[in-house]
């Protein structure tokens, strides 16, 4: 335990995800060895993300405008979306050069244990964009589902193709070369890529 605010700084950075304590240590005191110019910069850096930086009105991915790049590019393909967990999972598919159709962000997966249901996703979102297509897109044909290969992105998976199924359109899923258990953000493009090519339908 380290004075106030000390340890007020690592409890902070302790919350954020993929950091213990142990590291929440490390970088605190790394930014106390630092220039007050260089805190002060990181602070701004944050503060600025957190005023400029919104979701896509269209597909819920991270945008500093009121749609996202991928939704403001008329050359892509409408018709195809994949959807995906997180934000940075759409750079990761983006990698592969495979893919040049449109995205949705579910910002999660079901998760039972940590609380989270269908509700608390971008489900609802998802649907009614497949429904209804706005500013005049062209009707969804083919959703690939692009949950991570693990037990809460399968049920995620499953829970989509029963809502998506009787809407007409066709549900796929990446193919099995992606590691089970693993995340899509940290997949090779190789890898991915190959998932994408091989694809199978999703039946709820």
């Amino acid at each position: 335990m380290y004075a106030g605010p000390i340890q007020d700084l690592i409890d902070e950075l302790a919350r954020l995800p993929g950091i213990g304590p142990k590291s929440a240590q490390r970088v605190a005191f790394h930014l106390l060895k630092g220039s007050k110019e260089d805190a002060a910069r990181l602070a701004r850096a944050i503060q600025e993300a957190k005023d400029k930086v919104r979701f896509c009105r269209v597909c819920w991915n991270v945008s500093d405008q009121e749609l996202c790049e991928y939704c403001r590019d008329p050359r892509r393909d409408q018709t195809i979306l994949c959807v995906v967990q997180e934000a940075p999972d759409i750079v990761a598919v983006e990698r592969t050069r495979e893919y040049r159709g449109m995205y949705h962000v579910l910002q999660g997966a079901i998760s039972p244990i940590e609380g989270i249901g269908p509700e608390d996703l971008r489900i609802a979102e998802l649907l009614e964009r497949l429904r209804t297509p706005s500013d005049g897109r062209a009707p969804v044909g083919e959703v690939i589902v692009a949950t991570n290969p693990n037990i809460e992105g399968d049920a995620t998976a499953m829970y989509l193709a029963r809502l998506i199924g009787p809407l007409g359109v066709t549900v796929t899923r990446l193919a099995s070369g992606m590691p089970v258990g693993g995340d899509l953000e940290y997949a090779d493009e190789v890898t991915l890529g190959r998932a994408l090519e091989g694809r199978r339908r999703l039946d709820g």
